[in-house]
């Protein structure tokens, strides 16, 4: 059965302060103003070798009142849960904005949206992880660990689990009124070993993705942990013995384990469109997919589709209704090889009405109750191929090349342009075979010459919803949950370093 909104939020007082805030607003003459109050929970394991390393819990709990007044945005916060204080920082939200209307030259406007009065939203879970005892928790995280011990190869096992159950509750003075809660799960385990020999050092972790699920996902067999574990310490000991990579140019065979990174930094980022238009220029940076570019930027191959989506299930970016009230979406971003959308909040569809209809397409995120909504990052995902092309028949295809599996690190410029990521493993292909790992490599493109040599996706079947937790912008810093979905697809002509080679060792 599907979760319920959670009863100890629904006892919070957050209807009545609202009302008081938005009240206090328009009477001292707002002509927007929206009321978020917020209650994120969460909690984080850490097991290293057998043994608990920590466990932690924390709760984020309060309100905000943000206001266009005199053309201007005033915003404030507060954390006492009463009737005098909501209006006190509705007061303080309108002192804001007046100090910064005599600073603000273009008046402050928002895209229109639709009143959606009175719904909840609740994600797709069943069990809320915060609900199973730490002590099962953590003993599934230690047992993962001593398994991985078991195995020569393995000197050093660690394993994690974060969880985070968010509730928010949104209205405005134009009447919308949103309840929302949302789950979501990042469970990890790395094993770590050596060469004595050689004196290389390194590991082998799940390339599990991270989710929009409740504890249901470590316990129901939709994704075999066991295989994994059983996998990863061989895995690491042929790694830890593999030749070193022969740079040069190679065909690329990429698993939606990595690809999801590549997506996120050169496609998620370079299309939000406050990036865009310069407004992340002092700390997130800029994109060269400018909106001049906007239809015409070729962007990569005919085969490339990608969509920004804010409503897929399990994403760690779907939600119901953004934080500006939006209901979300999904629409396109690029189509057929070419640019084609953006992502936006109510602000930036307001400055660009010929997109989206003139609406925003619920990108709207903060983090906190203390911090202000900006435009955050949808689901961006590539699709699929119409026809069920396996990820075998792509790596058959391939007479010299490689074949990618799992992120690692990765470097971008601030334009999203120009890049080189590395992963997790590397298999040598030859003559459409795999012909065992190699070490140190990383693949450099610029952006559109990258996705502009894909000749081919794989098909539903290899389509995996991958992710981070750690999506970081804006001044105060935010960090927002974001995944991303991708088929294993295959690139043609890639540059590979050696990363040993490149580092002067």
């Amino acid at each position: 059965m599907p979760a319920g909104l959670d009863q100890t939020f629904a006892a919070l007082p957050y209807r009545d302060l609202g009302d008081v805030a938005l009240a206090r607003a328009r009477e001292l003459g707002a002509s927007h103003a929206e009321f978020r109050f917020e209650r994120v929970r969460y909690q984080r394991l850490g097991i290293r070798d057998g043994l608990l390393q920590g466990a932690a819990d924390s709760e984020d709990l309060g309100f905000a009142v943000r206001v266009i007044h005199d053309g201007a945005w005033g915003f404030a916060a507060g954390v006492i849960l009463t009737p005098d204080e909501a209006a006190a920082v509705a007061d303080r939200a309108v002192a804001v904005a007046r100090v910064a209307a005599g600073m603000t030259t273009v008046p402050v406007e928002i895209a229109p949206e639709p009143v959606h009065d009175d719904v909840t939203w609740v994600s797709s879970y069943v069990v809320n992880p915060l609900e199973v005892p730490t002590a099962e928790k953590a003993e599934l995280l230690i047992d993962w660990t001593r398994r991985l011990l078991q195995h020569d190869a393995v000197q050093h096992a660690t394993a994690s689990l974060q969880q985070v159950h968010e509730n928010k509750y949104y209205a405005d003075l134009a009447g919308t009124r949103t309840t929302q809660q949302r789950i979501r799960l990042q469970p990890h385990f790395e094993a770590m070993g050596s060469d004595d020999a050689t004196g290389v050092f390194d590991s082998m972790g799940s390339i599990a993705p991270p989710v929009g699920r409740g504890w249901e996902y470590l316990t129901d067999g939709s994704y075999d942990w066991d295989a994994e574990l059983a996998a990863a310490p061989e895995l690491l000991a042929e790694k830890l013995a593999a030749p070193s990579v022969d740079p040069g140019t190679y065909d690329l065979v990429i698993h939606p384990s990595n690809l999801w990174l590549t997506i996120h930094e050169s496609i998620g980022h370079a299309t939000e469109l406050d990036r865009a238009l310069g407004y992340e220029a002092n700390y997130a940076g800029t994109s060269f997919a400018t909106y001049d570019k906007l239809g015409t930027l070729q962007y990569g191959s005919p085969i490339m589709n990608v969509t920004g989506d804010r409503t897929v299930e399990h994403g760690l970016a779907t939600i119901g209704y953004d934080d500006e009230g939006v209901q979300t979406q999904a629409w396109d971003i690029v189509r057929d090889g070419v640019l084609v959308g953006y992502q936006l909040d109510r602000p930036m569809a307001h400055l660009k009405p010929e997109l989206n209809g003139g609406r925003s397409n619920g990108c709207a995120y903060a983090d906190s109750p203390g911090h202000i909504p900006i435009q955050r990052m949808a689901n961006v995902s590539l699709q699929p191929s119409p026809e069920d092309t396996s990820t075998e028949e792509l790596i058959s295809r391939v007479e010299r090349g490689l074949y990618v599996v799992g992120d690692k690190s990765w470097s971008i410029d601030m334009q999203r342009f120009n890049f080189q990521f590395t992963g997790q493993r590397f298999y040598r292909i030859e003559g459409g075979e795999l012909a065992g790992q190699v070490r140190d490599a990383a693949y450099q493109a610029t952006t559109t010459e990258f996705w502009s040599s894909m000749e081919a996706v794989g098909g539903e079947s290899t389509w995996v919803l991958g992710g981070a937790f750690n999506c970081g912008k804006a001044q105060p810093g935010q960090v927002a949950a974001v995944s991303h979905g991708c088929p294993t697809s295959l690139f043609r002509g890639v540059r590979i370093l050696n990363t040993t080679h490149e580092a002067g060792h």
